[in-house]
């Protein structure tokens, strides 16, 4: 990317002198662009962003965010950014028009209050103490928050956490138009739907480290696509054409019942259509799968708990090769 907004080098982070968090991971944000951070618990990503916001300086490495470091360049940085924390703890006693105010007398060019307000679907809530707010519109609040300062960088922490279906969707829209007017959006979120539909690019992290990184097409391909059916009577999978001609890395049978491992979806789905055409076989139950974001996902986290070692890198047959155990971030 020619405009790297956010540029992440071999970044680490320590707590207690010995306990490594983040171990040396490195990545790129454009501008305009919207970067989605996953991870499995204790992976790793809000010691991650902490460090990208300027509220602690790294171990070791280099971050840089609009060209500065947002640590010891934080008068350079802050200005230019909006931050939308896990749980923002605003005074309870507050309306939600007086936090906004307070916030905005805090804030460099700060847009008005009605318009952020407006902007999160809280306009009709301004009298409303924030003790009484439900938990999706404190939420709705913490982002208009952010947005107060028109940020360059928007960094989103779990964003929509608390929000039903709807509220969900609206906060995507609107996600979506602050990056289509050239906002540069670095989320964090649990819901992989929502990175799914989100993201231009995307890192799985585990225990400090960068699992997967890339598009969503670009992840979700590095995972298996899945082909079901059932055999008739009489047939075994021995019968069938040989597996590897028709690109398929693995299998599994439980009974009558076959499950298809493949890379090559279209190749092996063919050629077995056209061995059960020809052979006049019909395959019950037929179930042809490509591979999804959350398998990806759930792989790196069943590789972990399974103790699969590695360093983070691509292993055989597109699993990714994660470290030795869990930690807590």
């Amino acid at each position: 990317m020619t405009d790297q907004v956010i540029d992440v080098t071999d970044l680490r982070r320590v707590y207690g002198g010995d306990f490594e968090a983040v171990r040396g991971i490195s990545f790129a944000v454009g501008r305009g662009e919207l970067f989605a951070l996953l991870g499995t618990n204790g992976a790793g990503k809000t010691s991650t962003v902490e460090l990208l916001e300027g509220l602690a300086a790294p171990a070791a490495g280099r971050v840089r965010v609009l060209g500065h470091d947002p640590y010891t360049e934080r008068s350079a940085v802050r200005p230019r950014i909006g931050v939308m924390l896990q749980e923002g703890g605003f005074p309870a006693e507050l309306t939600v028009a007086e936090t906004a105010r307070m916030w905005a007398g805090c804030t460099s060019g700060a847009r008005p209050v009605g318009e952020a307000l407006e902007l999160v679907g809280l306009a009709e809530r301004t009298r409303v103490r924030v003790k009484q707010l439900s938990g999706g519109e404190k939420r709705r609040l913490d982002l208009a928050m952010a947005l107060l300062g028109r940020p360059e960088v928007l960094f989103l922490d779990e964003p929509t956490t608390g929000l039903d279906a709807e509220g969900r969707r609206e906060t995507w829209q609107l996600v979506r138009e602050l990056r289509d007017n050239g906002t540069t959006v670095l989320l964090t979120t649990h819901y992989l739907e929502e990175a799914e539909s989100l993201a231009d690019r995307l890192a799985i992290l585990h225990e400090g480290r960068i699992a997967a990184e890339g598009t969503v097409a670009d992840v979700v391909a590095e995972q298996p696509s899945h082909i079901s059916f059932e055999l008739p009577a009489g047939y075994f999978v021995g019968d069938l054409p040989p597996l590897a001609g028709l690109g398929v890395t693995g299998h599994e049978t439980d009974g009558r019942r076959v499950r298809l491992r493949t890379g090559e979806l279209q190749r092996a789905a063919t050629g077995l259509l056209l061995w059960a055409r020809d052979a006049r076989v019909e395959l019950t139950a037929l179930d042809v799968r490509a591979a999804t974001l959350e398998e990806a996902f759930l792989r790196i986290a069943r590789d972990a708990q399974s103790g699969t070692g590695g360093t983070g890198r691509t292993g055989e047959a597109g699993e990714p090769r994660l470290g030795d155990k869990e930690m807590a971030a």
